[in-house]
């Protein structure tokens, strides 16, 4: 993946449709795609993130989907690796509309903004390890974020100011890693949004919220619990990020007794209001987002178009070596 690689990027909150859209024009353009999504990468974790079914996938290769199992500690450098092979196979496929500009083979669809930064940014080439990792998160856990903040203050003063996101803890964790192996924060971080232009989904708010209601009512009537019971039973011990995951929590809490269906289904539903917040309050700050502003009434494919017509305009995103 060195450059000019260039991708097709679609982004947006949870829950608005991106995965319906992206399928849709992938199908059209013979492209493949790229989750961009934190949570899609754990295997078995499927009705609780709302993964992309294998049977509406069609012939359309996917990428960033089953990379680790719920024990194992993940890290975007783990994520870039797969991005890598995903652009790799892309360059291979054979385009299915000639009127569409030839650089892009790929779509990346999605609602992790680190991911996508690190698409269009890089992480500077240090991967996460996984020690060094865990003693920042039970450093975190045991004294809070000033902690950490501390921390990095100390090991590289400055490092802290440069931050686009200063409060962000798996920022400044990502950071401290960066600091122990090149003895400085990312430069890309300096910045507060890319330069290239990203076409991002939203729906109005009272729409948005509607939806999510509705998806968690059908994750739990699709098996979330019995999905989260089999997941422990195989997997006693998840790693931070994965025992955290919104609705999987929820879904252990409520098998350990802590909760009852309805509790846990209203705090999966406000953990995933507060998401779709801060996933469109990072693409209004971290990127040149271009918004899609769209009705839940919309067909997938008419939004699709109007996406389609977003990228014809502005063309693809460049994207960097991992």
């Amino acid at each position: 993946m060195s450059p000019p690689s260039t991708a097709w990027i679609l982004a947006g909150a949870t829950a608005t449709g991106k995965t319906a859209v992206a399928q849709i024009l992938a199908e059209q353009l013979g492209c493949a795609i790229l989750s961009a999504d934190a949570m899609l990468v754990y295997r078995g974790m499927d009705i609780g993130t709302a993964k992309p079914a294998a049977a509406g996938r069609g012939a359309v290769p996917y990428f960033g989907l089953d990379l680790a199992t719920p024990s194992e500690t993940f890290s975007t450098g783990l994520w870039l690796a797969d991005a890598r092979r995903a652009f790799e196979t892309a360059g291979t496929l054979s385009r299915a509309v000639r009127d569409d500009p030839p650089a892009a083979r790929l779509i990346v669809a999605g609602g992790t903004g680190l991911y996508i930064k690190a698409l269009t940014d890089g992480l500077g080439g240090v991967a996460a390890d996984p020690a060094a990792r865990a003693r920042w998160q039970e450093l975190l856990n045991r004294e809070g974020l000033a902690a950490l903040q501390r921390e990095l203050a100390e090991r590289a003063p400055g490092a802290l100011a440069s931050l686009a996101d200063p409060s962000n803890p798996r920022r400044i964790i990502r950071a401290l890693e960066h600091v122990a192996a090149r003895g400085g924060p990312p430069e890309h971080w300096k910045h507060a949004a890319s330069a290239s232009s990203i076409a991002v989904l939203r729906l109005p708010r009272e729409q948005l919220h509607a939806r999510i209601k509705r998806r968690v009512a059908d994750m739990f009537r699709q098996g979330l619990v019995d999905e989260a019971r089999a997941l422990r039973h195989s997997f006693p011990d998840w790693s931070p990020t994965a025992s955290q995951a919104i609705g999987y929590a929820e879904a252990c809490a409520l098998i350990d007794g802590a909760l009852t269906q309805s509790e846990a289904s209203e705090r999966i539903v406000i953990r995933t209001r507060q998401l779709a917040k801060r996933q469109e309050t990072w693409f209004r700050h971290q990127t040149q987002a271009v918004w899609i502003d769209i009705d839940e009434a919309d067909p997938p494919a008419r939004i699709a178009q109007r996406v389609l017509g977003i990228w014809r305009q502005y063309g693809p995103t460049p994207v960097v070596s991992p």
